[in-house]
């Protein structure tokens, strides 16, 4: 190619491209991360838990068609950074679905989940905002700057030039270092050295979850957890092989309490929450945990409505009195108000199915209300359903209004009050909750959490066993070699 047509051809190409990518300063330390191998059947699960207490580097079975043995990854357990990157770094593009995919690399936006439901579940302002900024800026050029911009924001949110370009932005409660959580990234995903493909949002929404976890690991309280795509699938329940009740015992050992958040109300019958997490229950009683640890775990149901704990020898869950959690606002609610609020989401979902051709049951419950398809959608039909209600219900209480992956539900309050109550009854700040979900866009009933607390963003309960446990390495080593100023 002559020269003249080659200065053609590059000065179309977006900036991450036209411009030689800046390599990774020599000399810069990565964040090394262990990896051990486990492999878990249902019979032997709850000895596991004992065997690998203190131990948060276990992340899960090497796949199949790993390149090295599980024999080999014990004798080395601290896995060097070579051409390949971190096999640590491979348990992220894990999918519960990997059939759909055959024999072939995976990518950061694969997981079934995404494709399923589309673009719609990969829609945030912010993110979108990085990307753009790759059209002029490479990856190391657009975290150096964003990661100026976010500590300014924090000072001033209001006067802050996020807000100005993103005016939707939420709050940072910590600093974020995204040039050091690039960095590591970068070791595998290869972002800086691509050179025709750009970062996809899966993969900024990685950096900023390790930017994120790295921050909060030194002032860690409270972790809650959205429960169903977060915790485990869709529509399924916590049974004794989930990966995460390993994890959720070891935050409590390290005096961090955990809760579930989730839009599952059951008033008066708290053996349906029990349903939901008997393997976790279970796993409380084989261990026979002492009562200091089982008191850091707890329930939020209904979004923000119910709250339970554990209690008893027999560790069985009970509501908390109202007036031991609620704020005053949220004791202030009346039973007229919350019906009225109920029978008009329903007026609206209803309209809204009919404009959609749309068949659905109704079901009605204490603070909620819902709608069900009879037959087979889209997931885009139900995120119109939902931001129809957001837009057009006018209520003299705060609601919730969010598409559920298969429903369309409408709740009193949100989990954002959910999570400020929990605080308020703990006794923890801002910067010392994190909160893990799936539905951070607009129609998904996490999203409110960004205002009270840091958060996690993830694609399916495989990401927030990784991210989980990488969280847990941050927080044993700090415990090891603590930061002294």
């Amino acid at each position: 190619m002559e020269a003249g047509n080659a200065g053609r051809v590059m000065s179309c190409r977006p900036a991450w491209l036209a411009r030689p990518t800046k390599p990774i300063p020599q000399g810069r330390r990565v964040k090394q991360t262990l990896l051990r191998v486990t492999s878990y059947n249902e019979s032997d699960i709850l000895r596991s838990y004992e065997e690998n207490e203190g131990n948060g580097d276990v992340i899960g079975t090497v796949p199949t068609d790993a390149t090295l043995s599980k024999q080999s990854l014990r004798g080395n357990q601290s896995t060097m950074l070579d051409d390949s990157g971190p096999l640590v770094w491979q348990e992220l593009l894990s999918t519960p679905e990997p059939e759909m995919f055959g024999p072939r690399a995976r990518s950061a936006s694969d997981a079934a989940v995404l494709r399923r439901k589309g673009h719609l579940k990969e829609q945030d302002k912010f993110i979108q905002f990085l990307l753009d900024m790759h059209q002029t800026h490479t990856c190391l050029e657009v975290m150096q700057k964003v990661e100026r911009w976010v500590e300014e924001h924090r000072q001033d949110p209001r006067a802050s030039r996020l807000h100005r370009i993103v005016p939707t932005i939420g709050s940072f409660f910590t600093p974020l270092r995204l040039v050091d959580a690039f960095m590591e990234y970068d070791q595998f995903f290869a972002l800086s050295r691509r050179q025709y493909v750009p970062p996809n949002f899966a993969e900024m929404r990685h950096i900023l979850n390790i930017a994120q976890i790295h921050a909060s690991a030194e002032r860690l309280r409270l972790v809650t957890f959205d429960a169903d795509g977060t915790l485990y699938a869709d529509g399924a329940h916590m049974k004794h092989d989930n990966d995460m009740i390993r994890l959720i015992i070891q935050l409590m050992r390290a005096n961090i309490h955990v809760a579930i958040v989730t839009a599952a109300g059951y008033p008066g019958a708290p053996e349906r929450f029990e349903h939901r997490v008997q393997g976790l229950l279970a796993a409380f009683r084989s261990l026979d945990l002492p009562k200091e640890v089982t008191d850091r775990f707890h329930i939020m149901g209904g979004e923000c409505n119910y709250l339970l704990r554990v209690a008893g020898p027999e560790r069985r869950l009970e509501f908390v009195p109202d007036g031991e959690w609620k704020s005053d606002f949220m004791m202030s609610w009346t039973q007229e108000d919350m019906q009225r609020l109920l029978s008009d989401a329903e007026a609206l979902l209803l309209e809204g199915a009919t404009r959609l051709r749309l068949s659905v049951d109704v079901l009605r419950k204490e603070r909620a209300v819902g709608v069900i398809p009879k037959t087979p959608t889209i997931y885009e039909v139900l995120e119109d359903l939902a931001i129809t209600v957001q837009a057009r219900l006018e209520a003299s209480l705060p609601f919730c209004a969010f598409n559920g992956g298969n429903d369309v539900f409408v709740g009193v309050g949100n989990k954002s009050l959910g999570i400020e109550a929990l605080m308020s009854y703990l006794g923890f700040s801002p910067a010392e909750v994190l909160h893990v979900g799936d539905r951070f866009t607009d129609s998904g009933n996490d999203s409110a959490t960004r205002d009270c607390c840091s958060i996690l963003w993830v694609a399916n309960p495989e990401e927030t066993i990784f991210f989980i446990s990488l969280m847990l390495g941050d927080i044993r080593k700090l415990k090891q070699d603590p930061y002294i100023e």
